[in-house]
């Protein structure tokens, strides 16, 4: 009876052990996945290829800021005044494809007032400044012709075999200081108080320019009472290229 009772209690023993469950083994549970609010408010790395890349350049349109007008006032006490507008000034490459060359598309409106009295003249050109020039260019050195081969033909006349013209010494390039040049577009004679001078698209071209270079609209009007001329001028924004 004793071992009986000793083998019942070891085979309890053991159903109890085998029926209790093991904490070690169990897997981790997955966390819970986010909701929308919460995927909203996880935060987007910045260091992503879009924002990593550079900012491309802005597109160059041309336009130009256009100073305040010009007013004057007339011994008669009137009060002329000459102004700009939508002014556009943009570089293009030259059709002589030179180093030396500078071209630009030009356009803008220009008006005149004469206040009472009517007659006149406007011009509207450009001013173009170039920091160094250079148009003058001179050989040192030598230069000569040479007869290789010369042979007398049953004609009678020099046939030579070999013409050459060799060049001895260098080409010199003597800059000298930039200059300011006056470009004339337009010059319009009105009869009445008021005229207006419209440009688009008007090339405006300088060569043998190898500095910096710059661009301004001018405009000048004139009001013409009898024996007497009254002059006032406007100077657009320098756009240095």
């Amino acid at each position: 009876m004793h071992r009986i009772t000793t083998a019942a209690a070891l085979s309890s023993l053991l159903i109890t052990l085998g029926s209790a469950p093991i904490a070690l083994a169990d897997p981790v549970p997955p966390p819970p996945a986010p909701g929308a609010a919460e995927v909203a408010a996880i935060p987007v790395a910045a260091t992503n290829d879009a924002a990593a890349a550079p900012l491309a350049a802005p597109l160059d349109t041309g336009v130009v800021a256009s100073e305040a007008p010009g007013i004057a006032k007339t011994s008669d006490g009137r009060t002329i005044t000459v102004a700009a507008k939508d002014e556009t000034q943009l570089p293009v490459a030259p059709l002589t494809t030179s180093l030396a060359a500078r071209d630009w598309l030009v356009g803008g409106t220009f008006t005149g007032n004469t206040g009472s009295v009517g007659g006149g003249t406007l011009e509207v050109g450009y001013q173009i400044g170039c920091g160094v020039e250079m148009d003058k260019f001179k050989l040192n050195g030598s230069a000569g012709v040479a007869l290789g081969n010369a042979a007398i033909n049953v004609t009678g006349f020099l046939a030579p075999g070999l013409f050459t013209i060799p060049i001895q010494g260098q080409f010199e390039v003597e800059p000298r200081p930039g200059t300011i040049t006056n470009v004339v577009v337009d010059k319009k004679t009105f009869k009445g108080t008021s005229t207006r001078v419209t440009l688009r698209d008007i090339h405006i071209k300088v060569d043998n320019c190898v500095g910096a270079s710059s661009l301004r609209s001018y405009v000048i009007l004139t009001s013409s009472s009898g024996d007497n001329d009254d002059i006032v001028a406007y100077y657009g924004v320098a756009k240095v290229f």
